[in-house]
């Protein structure tokens, strides 16, 4: 199957929010104080996650990978939210949309794996401590995070490619701020029962599937905790796992109101709000609830801060 539709248009037209051309620049503003902050507060994670031995754990591995994919997620769509918000011009070449479209989704989907993997990896901690080096060793560490993003990877070319094969009929105004699938299916014309019947079943496996085994994991992780006889190892183990579940609800909400419902029924503004949700606030507010929320990281942070200083 050919990854594109040789009968596509040469570019699309992102409309937006051209029916409430004030809300512009406001978000523009917004975007241009969010996307630097969530690069920033994601490399710091990341380097201090690298560069702190303390922080050389599976726990802090699954955190460093959250962090890049949270990069790479955010920035696969804010430059061109900026663009389209900055100008009167809202196009889209048709191959920056198909680009776009994969790297989209490939971090969404290996993000909603990555998450239910981030809460198996508190439950063996809390739940298994005795087997928990044997189970999270660094093999199998490095063998559950390729199998997330392979995932990921699968779920983002079968879906992007064959929505990508909808014919458009000549159609090129897109009633969002970005290239994404429930958007091009609703567009399309013709036949496209199908390919709303795919999309909510491999949803299903991807946000319904892994929300379940986060929320018996939770389960039994707050089962155990009680069992804690020291009040500092309790607060300790929830101080840990809130933050975990305040980014798993903060993902999974929009996600699910958005891919677990045929595209056909989407509403108009539901997309684009969304988009700038799950794409943007996540990646920008993760940083902060894993800092504020964690001695350990925000006492690296410190060190590291101290070490360039002390350096200058």
């Amino acid at each position: 199957m050919a990854l594109i539709n040789k009968s596509h248009p040469e570019e699309f037209i992102l409309l937006g929010f051209a029916d409430r051309p004030w809300l512009e620049l406001p978000l523009f503003i917004i975007l241009l104080v969010t996307y630097p902050t969530a690069m920033i507060g994601n490399i710091a994670i990341i380097l201090v996650s690298i560069l702190d031995p303390c922080l050389h754990s599976p726990m802090y591995f699954f955190l460093t990978n959250l962090s890049f994919l949270d990069m790479c997620y955010t920035t696969s769509i804010v430059p061109q939210m900026l663009t389209n918000l900055g100008s009167s011009t809202k196009t889209i070449s048709y191959m920056r949309c198909v680009v776009q479209l994969y790297f989209f989704h490939i971090m969404g989907g290996t993000e909603c794996v990555l998450l239910a993997l981030m809460s198996f990896d508190r439950y063996v901690a809390i739940c298994k401590p005795l087997h928990y080096t044997l189970i999270m060793n660094q093999r199998n560490c490095i063998l559950l995070v390729s199998t997330v993003w392979l995932t990921g990877i699968s779920y983002a070319v079968s879906e992007a490619t064959v929505t990508l094969q909808l014919p458009l009929c000549g159609h090129n105004k897109l009633d969002h701020l970005v290239c994404e699938i429930p958007i091009l299916i609703k567009t399309a014309c013709g036949e496209k029962e199908t390919n709303e019947l795919a999309l909510s079943v491999v949803c299903i496996f991807l946000l319904a599937v892994p929300l379940c085994l986060i929320l018996a994991s939770y389960a039994s992780i707050g089962h155990a905790v009680f069992k804690i006889k020291s009040s500092e190892g309790r607060k300790k183990a929830f101080g840990t796992c809130s933050s975990h579940l305040i980014v798993v609800l903060l993902f999974y909400g929009p996600a699910i109101s958005m891919y677990l419902q045929p595209p056909s029924s989407i509403t108009k503004d539901q997309p684009k709000f969304m988009a700038l949700f799950y794409g943007v606030v996540t990646p920008t507010l993760n940083p902060f609830i894993y800092t504020l929320r964690n001695k350990d990281v925000k006492g690296a942070l410190g060190n590291l801060f101290k070490n360039i200083f002390m350096s200058k």
